[in-house]
């Protein structure tokens, strides 16, 4: 026997059904789905969860400076003549940013090897790429999730049973984040 279920799939079929489900269920919070479809995306989840409440901390912030181009009030570059050319003009602008440590950086890498990319798009419903931004579903796990789950040792999600499904009286569940 193995120690997952085959849901009537391929492997490759059912790995992207799984962390399609699994990339649903971090974004969102809750997914509803079949039981046994729940029970497997739950494991997966679960250990996602414990890798980035392992890992949220581990990182250390560093001051830096970065050249930034100036721009004028259309929002477009500043340049100058400098021996017959177009120069850009630059200001020098101090930012903090985070850097992982060497488990983090394999935690968040190992996050983003299961899950997909997720693209938010505006709350008016409107598909303009302009508009849209990607969402790192690993920066969600390390800042939303796992200081949440921090106090907790498992059990960071929950099934509730709502009832047959219409077609086919399959089992349905709500799965959740607790």
């Amino acid at each position: 026997m193995p120690g997952y279920r085959k849901l009537g799939r391929t492997s490759s079929q059912r790995k992207a059904m799984l962390r399609g489900l699994a990339t649903q269920l971090i974004y969102h919070g809750k997914i509803t789905t079949t039981e046994t479809r729940a029970k497997e995306v739950r494991k997966i989840a679960e250990k996602l969860i414990t890798l980035a409440v392992k890992e949220k901390d581990n990182f250390t912030t560093e001051n830096i400076t970065v050249k930034v181009p100036q721009k004028d009030k259309d929002g477009k570059r500043v340049k100058t003549v400098e021996n017959g050319r177009k120069v850009t003009e630059y200001n020098d602008v101090e930012k903090t940013i985070q850097k992982d440590s060497p488990t983090r950086l394999a935690a968040r890498r190992k996050i983003l090897s299961v899950l997909y990319n997720v693209t938010q798009v505006p709350e008016n419903g409107r598909r303009k790429r302009s508009e849209s931004k990607k969402v790192c579903l690993a920066n969600v796990l390390f800042e939303k999730h796992a200081p949440k789950y921090s106090g907790r040792n498992g059990g960071y999600t929950r099934m509730i049973k709502i009832g047959p499904r219409r077609g086919d009286a399959a089992p349905m569940v709500l799965l959740e984040l607790v």
